[in-house]
């Protein structure tokens, strides 16, 4: 069951009405006496009744707490202790560098874990190196994985070639260049993120056996991973394929990490044989025609910033679940719901996505037609 299938709780009534009615009966069996509206005793008691009431809403509040469900914050971390689910700290982005001599040298060149790179627009954002590399005698360049020494989601999303500034400059080194777009970083979990995986936790009282433990341990590896997916291509063959948030295709760093978790004696099974790979990617793009009502042309350029927003909704939505079907009805809601009155959608098309892959658009082109008739 999911917890936003949880029947609501409330400890004690918070209805003003019923709380004053029950003062009134019990001050008029006190005073033996009515007490009309205008009655200053009744109007003392409706001062008291929404004091009371009052408290009774902080005393849900505060119950409400010791739920799964309500839990946040520190309450939370303390939930989360019963099954020895610790909140993720913030994680670094990660990407690939190639290192890259001025010439072929006669001797190895060793390029020290720790080399700092940046970039040219935030010369702070520091990327390290995080093992030390070899390039061997008579080739020109090796590839390392770096770290951002900064943790969070902003190191997310540099563009191959964008993490090029040399920090620590290193004899023979001509350049320093990401290959790899950034990610994997991410801050603290946050409350809803954290909540559903101790919600899931009782999966992990089992080796990675179960789809649902699986799942769980590889979550643990990174708080940037929001879906995996967990299939078993033949016998004794695991394949778990893991996606970030907003849809971003994990980094060879990212996937290691959780290797690294499946891999430990406790969690993985003895006969099974577990890879870890990253999503692959269905392309589509988005061609569409929309028109609105004619009673509606004096809002058509809000209409208009609404619809393109809407877009960028629906591909970030199509991107941020693995195995979520290419459905252009979706498309077509959100774009009406923004004021539309009709939409001819061209592409996509509905597609069928494999549970390891992901649906990520290229080209968007929303064309506004103009106004129609009811």
């Amino acid at each position: 069951m999911q917890l936003i299938d949880l029947p609501e709780v409330e400890y004690v009534s918070e209805d003003v009405a019923s709380t004053l009615n029950n003062m009134v009966t019990v001050m008029e069996g006190l005073l033996g006496r009515k007490l009309y509206p205008g009655d200053p005793v009744r109007l003392f008691l409706l001062g008291q009744a929404a004091l009371q009431v009052q408290l009774m809403t902080a005393i849900n509040q505060t119950a409400r707490l010791n739920l799964l469900r309500y839990a946040r914050g520190p309450v939370l971390d303390n939930i989360g202790a019963f099954t020895e689910t610790p909140r993720l700290s913030a994680a670094a982005a990660s990407t690939t560098v190639r290192v890259t001599l001025s010439a072929a040298q006669p001797t190895a060149v060793t390029i020290p874990a720790g080399t700092r790179v940046s970039t040219a627009s935030d010369p702070k954002a520091y990327f390290a190196t995080s093992t030390s590399a070899t390039i061997a005698a008579g080739t020109l360049y090796v590839d390392v994985v770096a770290v951002n020494l900064t943790t969070g989601a902003a190191g997310n999303g540099y563009l191959p070639g964008q993490i090029n500034q040399i920090v620590d400059p290193l004899p023979f080194v001509l350049s320093i260049v990401n290959t790899m777009t950034s990610s994997g970083g991410a801050d603290i979990e946050s409350d809803d993120a954290y909540r559903e995986r101790i919600h899931e936790a009782p999966e992990s009282f089992s080796v990675a056996g179960p789809f649902g433990a699986y799942e769980y341990w590889a979550k643990t590896a990174n708080p940037a991973i929001v879906d995996v997916s967990v299939t078993s291509p033949s016998a004794m063959q695991v394949l778990v394929v893991p996606l970030l948030a907003g849809g971003a295709i994990p980094s060879q760093g990212v996937l290691d990490s959780v290797s690294a978790i499946l891999s430990n004696s406790k969690v993985r099974p003895l006969t099974d044989q577990v890879t870890v790979a990253a999503p692959t990617t269905v392309g589509y793009n988005v061609t569409l025609t929309y028109y609105i009502k004619t009673g509606d042309s004096a809002a058509a350029s809000d209409i208009q910033a609404a619809v393109n927003a809407t877009i960028a909704g629906y591909v970030t939505w199509q991107k941020s679940k693995l195995g979520r079907d290419i459905n252009p009805s979706e498309l077509i809601r959100r774009v009406m719901m923004a004021g539309a009155y009709r939409v001819n959608v061209t592409s996509p098309v509905y597609t069928v996505v494999d549970p390891t892959k992901v649906a990520v658009a290229g080209t968007i082109t929303a064309t506004y037609g103009g106004t129609v008739n009811d």
